[in-house]
């Protein structure tokens, strides 16, 4: 498709909307060319990896509201544009516009809500999952990937759902490699042979360290690619294909969303949160050396290059991702909206913290379950109230 890709979004933009016009040199924003197809060469290292410079441009505008032409047009920097993960709008589209592209172009509900000035506010939040969709249609891969998913729990009360939510993956041929951390399978029997899903369980002794035990469901592993669920967070169900995309166009070796979503079970409230403990700006669509543990995505032959997880009993993510880049991977953020974490009381996870930490860095909060509108939670509200 197009050598443009949605690194560098610009999550909270400082000026409004711009028009993108069809001319003889093509499709325009304010007078300025559309961007081209141009072909980079081998990427360069992560710390100066940069967006084309026509793409840079444009990241502070809200969107670009579409003009079209009487007569159909190519659509190539229209959809280049999709890819970068620009807003696209319009009142109407021509019937020669595909449909899948038209249907999300003229849905302008995200701009019934106004920037109101703070970080991360809705009417920001409403944008990004715009410009994910159309990110989703500009980027769509050929096949249908494979994904090997693998699931250490210690808590059978949880498999159900855990399960549950990777069965309605879209976009995805998956299997599912689940590892019993001192769990009997007769406990999670019931929902294991209801999962309409290839499945392969092992069982481990309590005593044996996490790491080892997620190496030893990933053993059988049979997908192009890996990934790691945690049995207690909440998943979209585009959620394997948005990670696949990322990988994909970015040409990272290690991909993962941001972590940004968060369900204080004890308070009964979401948080989403911008910065990280230091204050830096927790940004996605970013090469970085931190993503969140439980959608760690990299290739299968890759897992195995870099020794699979580390056999320890806690930071497991952690420890994986820095071999990694000690490796030379190249490690990718993406977006964070069809991801959310629970949080109970910290002795009830492998990474403690307090509730307490997750509300100072929180940018926006809520009563109740509630996720990004990407998430098609479903019965998961039910779960989680």
């Amino acid at each position: 498709m197009s050598a443009v890709t949605p690194c560098g979004f610009t999550r909270t933009p400082d000026q409004g909307l711009a028009r993108l016009h069809w001319s003889e040199a093509g499709w325009t924003v304010d007078g300025t060319e559309a961007p081209e197809d141009a072909r980079p060469s081998p990427p360069p290292p992560a710390s100066t990896r940069t967006q084309p410079a026509d793409i840079a441009a444009l990241r502070p505008l809200r969107g670009l509201e579409v003009d079209w032409p009487a007569a159909p047009v190519p659509l190539d920097g229209l959809l280049r544009l999709a890819a970068a993960g620009v807003p696209l709008t319009a009142t109407h589209a021509p019937a020669w516009v595909p449909a899948g592209l038209a249907a999300v172009i003229i849905d302008r509900a995200w701009l019934a809500h106004e920037p109101d000035g703070t970080v991360r506010c809705l009417s920001d939040l409403r944008r990004e999952e715009h410009s994910v969709r159309l990110r989703r249609l500009a980027h769509r891969p050929a096949g249908t990937p494979s994904v090997s998913v693998v699931m250490a729990t210690k808590r059978p009360e949880l498999v159900p759902g855990a399960l549950a939510q990777i069965a309605r993956q879209r976009g995805a041929e998956v299997e599912v490699l689940l590892g019993l951390h001192g769990v009997p399978y007769e406990s999670v029997r019931r929902a294991v042979e209801e999962l309409p899903l290839p499945v392969a369980w092992t069982e481990v002794p309590a005593e044996v360290p996490f790491g080892t035990v997620l190496n030893e469901a990933a053993a059988p592993a049979g997908g192009e690619y890996l990934t790691k669920w945690d049995d207690d967070d909440w998943y979209g169900p585009d959620h394997l294909a948005d990670l696949v995309m990322a990988l994909t166009y970015s040409g990272a070796d290690v991909t993962g969303t941001s972590g940004e979503f968060f369900y204080l079970e004890p308070l009964r409230a979401t948080i989403r949160r911008s910065m990280f403990a230091s204050g830096a700006a927790y940004r996605s669509e970013v090469w970085s050396d931190h993503v969140a543990g439980g959608t760690i995505l990299v290739p299968r032959t890759k897992f195995q290059e870099i020794g699979g997880f580390p056999a320890q009993p806690r930071a497991v993510d952690r420890d994986f991702l820095k071999a990694a880049a000690e490796s030379g991977a190249g490690i990718y953020r993406t977006h964070g909206l069809g991801y959310v974490l629970r949080r109970g009381l910290s002795g009830d996870h492998t990474w403690q913290l307090p509730l307490a930490h997750f509300l100072k860095l929180a940018s926006s909060q809520w009563r109740g379950f509630r996720p990004s509108l990407l998430m098609e939670d479903g019965g998961s509200r039910a779960e989680a109230a």
